[in-house]
């Protein structure tokens, strides 16, 4: 167990190195996409500019440096599989961002950035228990944890892709979601896991930056499953997995959403029919075509079109409507479980 002033030091020096990281390399990755070409149009603007792709190599070596200044600080095993958990989830979305692959693909490549959790664990063990922390206390499951593992990787992974429609929101949702998380994970899980969570929250703060509306760099699938895949590897690895649900339940309904009205698992861009139209003034209206999938974003603007900047304050809200339940749910579980 680190004591207080290594905690402090710590986590100072991860915090600042993901953040200061991506900061300062964002702007020549932007210059550096632009020249090459690797640019995509920006659908929910007026004249569609070309907006450089993708900002997940950026995302990924400021994480990286961070977990691996913890991990030679630490020499903590958990530490260690989360970071070969993320970068499993980051070489996945590079695939993706480089090749069109068929919708399958993300789900079911994503199971191997499970197996670093699964197996440091078996060999060297440390990194997940084998309880399921619930809000009203925990359940013993040791036969059940690992096929769950690998389920809440794709899962978190998905659904962080998936709410990835509009400037800002994948890593404003994400940093939001990730201050529950850090709290649970101080109360419930170890002094590292929580260090190791640091460099995720700071990340997102920085590539937010330049993410945010008028986007200047689209992450791609590289940056939002590698976000989305630490933090389900840091919600295992902290044993908090049900309070990191709870603080993504707004993208988990929407990959539900999707799902259960396409009925089969494909890419967004093999849907032909857009859950949301454009106006003449550039606002987010909801589809009536009976074939438009449903989505969080065509929820949202069912009652009347709103302007892309409108809606992502919209999924905010929602955010941090569902980090307030998981603080609650935290409390509750505080008590319960006998700490306080």
């Amino acid at each position: 167990m680190l004591d207080v002033v290594d905690l402090i030091i710590y986590g100072a020096a991860v915090s600042t190195i993901s953040f200061f990281a991506i900061l300062l390399l964002m702007p020549a990755a932007i210059r550096s996409l632009t020249a090459k070409g690797m640019m995509v149009p920006d659908a929910h603007k007026r004249d569609k500019p070309m907006i450089p792709r993708p900002a997940g190599p950026v995302i990924m070596a400021g994480i990286a440096a961070a977990e691996i200044t913890l991990y030679l600080l630490t020499m903590n095993t958990a530490v260690l599989a989360v970071l070969l958990s993320t970068t499993i989830a980051f070489i996945v979305g590079y695939i993706d961002d480089s090749k069109v692959m068929p919708g399958l693909f993300k789900p079911v490549a994503l199971l191997a950035a499970a197996v670093p959790i699964v197996v440091l664990d078996v060999l060297v063990g440390g990194v997940h228990g084998d309880s399921l922390n619930l809000v009203f206390g925990s359940v013993f499951i040791p036969l059940l944890y690992v096929p769950l593992i690998f389920v809440i990787i794709p899962i978190a992974g998905n659904t962080i892709n998936s709410i990835d429609v509009l400037n800002g929101v994948a890593s404003g949702f994400i940093m939001i979601a990730t201050i529950p998380l850090l709290t649970s994970i101080a109360i419930f899980g170890s002094h590292e896991v929580f260090l190791a969570a640091l460099p995720l929250l700071f990340a997102a703060l920085a590539f937010y930056r330049s993410h945010r509306f008028p986007s200047k760099i689209f992450p791609g699938d590289s940056g939002t499953l590698l976000l989305g895949a630490l933090y389900g590897a840091l919600a295992i690895a902290g044993s908090s997995e049900i309070i990191g649900i709870i603080a993504l339940l707004p993208a988990v309904m929407n990959s539900f959403l999707f799902l259960a009205s396409v009925k089969r698992i494909v890419e967004h861009r093999q849907v032909k029919v857009r859950p949301t139209i454009l106006t003449d003034d550039f606002k987010l209206a909801a589809s009536m075509d009976r074939k438009a999938p449903a989505t969080l974003v065509r929820l949202i603007v069912v009652d009347g079109p709103l302007s892309e900047k409108e809606v992502a304050n919209k999924i905010f809200k929602l955010a941090g409507f569902t980090a307030l339940l998981a603080f609650a749910s935290i409390i509750i579980q505080y008590f319960v479980m006998g700490l306080g």
